[in-house]
């Protein structure tokens, strides 16, 4: 009877490509890119959105000539 596998994880079925020991070789030896990118996501995705503060930005900008700006 097929059973469906539990989860899929890389070198289970004894193959792992070269580019992922590559890359687990690497983050061994360097743990503070993990770190960079944490702080990188921070940066620009992990951050909470004030909407009246962008209400008022957009309340605020001076309007460009030909209306909404599409071309």
């Amino acid at each position: 009877m097929y059973r469906k596998p539990e989860v899929y994880r890389p070198g289970k079925s004894g193959y792992v490509s070269e580019f992922t020991l590559f890359v687990e070789k690497f983050l061994e030896w360097h743990p503070e890119v993990v770190e960079d990118q944490r702080v990188g996501r921070a940066i620009f995705w992990d951050r909470k959105v004030d909407f009246d503060e962008l209400e008022k930005a957009r309340s605020d900008s001076v309007p460009t000539e030909g209306g909404s700006g599409s071309h």
